[in-house]
């Protein structure tokens, strides 16, 4: 089963759906419920990201550049390459990337043979400097180049944190006189904070999940299996016209906060998770939403509205200017205050509060202690203190948000109740 986070990566990257839980048939293999079949296609009003924002971005990088004394920053061909330029390549063992410099126009390093693929996917309008290096020779002294042409200021190269240590290495190597340092407090410094586009496009993500997560959940039942569930939402949203999917846990699996492979069948009485979401123009959604199959217990039930009491208590705690952990810690103390265990002693809150969200499902930054990262108006966050009863079960309720400058505001509604999933 791929992890929660393999998936998210996936939907933000490549639209790609979770497969989780035990093996069923595709849904070209079974009927598909009337209430899934009749979905309709949720395509209409999506705006790419244009070219003008991505320039935009890329100048915003260069300014937060000469604020952290960088010369120039090395990306490999993952989620950044595709926030700044729109070209998407991925990773192997040949170095292939962009550098953008303080100044002037973003390069290109490229294995030669690769070269004509490449010029397939690079919009010029960014720069057409592509540097080539054959087989035998070294990327990384052409990393170096770049940045020397583009002038130097600090002798200070710095790399995105998905760049592979191999690569820092050889260009540490290749520039003994510079150093290399870390790229984040640029690429994250752009990447967290939001553009009225992005927003407009992450909404759109979360208004589909939440369409696919009503149907799909309406055709839960006694005796069906994890995987027909997980079917089910896949198919609910091809009809919405995405791919997605979801971490799917059931009974006392639900306390394990990334699921388990053991696989599962939903009984009558059962608490079901389900955690997952989609990615529109690469911007993705992370719900969850957490039910009784059937009629929930008095424990079931003060279990959920203690989470949602939680769930309240960290979004009332976002404040512009704040530090992220102040979150994190508000949740916390509502559960801690029940009874429950203390800096994620079980039963209890296990994780963080929430994480940032944007283009990866998982990116900077996050409601966790220790985190003094001031709140700030574009930030968007996932909000979802679980509370995790080993053996027993666990309850999870996720909405994403975004902070505007008057104070953060859900994409989606929250649950009304354990047995009113949708508001």
């Amino acid at each position: 089963m791929s992890s929660r986070r393999q998936f998210l990566g996936m939907a933000a990257l490549s639209g790609g759906a979770l497969v989780t839980g035990s093996s069923f048939k595709s849904s070209e293999e079974y009927d598909v419920p009337s209430v899934i079949e009749n979905l309709k296609p949720m395509t209409d009003g999506v705006e790419p990201i244009t070219v003008e924002e991505r320039k935009k971005r890329i100048a915003r990088a260069q300014e937060l550049m000469e604020k952290n004394k960088i010369d120039g920053i090395f990306i490999e061909g993952t989620t950044s390459s595709v926030y700044f330029t729109g070209m998407r390549w991925g990773q192997s063992e040949r170095t292939f990337g962009l550098v953008i410099p303080a100044k002037g126009a973003i390069a290109y390093i490229c294995p030669k043979f690769e070269e004509d693929r490449a010029k397939e996917l690079i919009n010029p309008v960014f720069g057409d400097d592509v540097r080539c290096w054959e087989e035998h020779e070294s990327p990384y002294k052409l990393i170096v180049d770049v940045i020397k042409s583009r002038g130097v200021k600090y002798k200070r190269i710095g790399m995105e944190e998905r760049v592979r240590f191999f690569i820092a290495n050889g260009v540490q190597l290749a520039a003994p006189d510079f150093k290399v340092v870390d790229a984040t407090p640029v690429t994250a410094g752009c990447r967290m904070i939001k553009s009225p586009a992005e927003l407009a496009l992450m909404q759109k993500a979360n208004d589909v999940t939440i369409e696919a997560y009503k149907a799909t959940f309406s055709s839960i039942k006694p005796g069906m299996k994890q995987g027909e569930l997980n079917a089910n939402l896949g198919a609910a949203f091809r009809k919405l016209g995405y791919s997605g999917g979801a971490l799917i846990a059931i009974g006392k699996y639900s306390a394990m906060p990334h699921g388990s492979i053991v696989p599962q069948v939903i009984q009558e009485g059962d608490i079901v998770l389900i955690d997952g979401g989609t990615s529109v123009e690469g911007y993705a959604s992370d719900i969850t939403r957490t039910i009784v199959c059937g009629k929930p217990t008095a424990r079931q039930i003060e279990v959920w509205n203690l989470e949602l009491e939680a769930q309240n208590a960290a979004f009332n705690a976002i404040k512009i200017g704040a530090p992220c952990e102040v979150v994190d810690a508000a949740a916390r103390a509502v559960i801690e205050k029940a009874g429950y265990g203390k800096n994620y002693g079980l039963p209890g809150l296990p994780h963080r509060t929430g994480h940032g969200i944007g283009m990866e499902g998982h990116e900077w930054t996050n409601f966790v202690k220790g985190n003094k990262t001031p709140i700030q108006a574009g930030m968007c966050f996932s909000n979802e203190p679980t509370i995790s009863i080993p053996g027993e079960f666990g309850i999870r309720l996720e909405d994403c948000l975004y902070v505007t400058p008057s104070g953060p505001k859900f994409f989606t509604q929250q649950s009304a109740s354990i047995e009113q999933p949708f508001g």
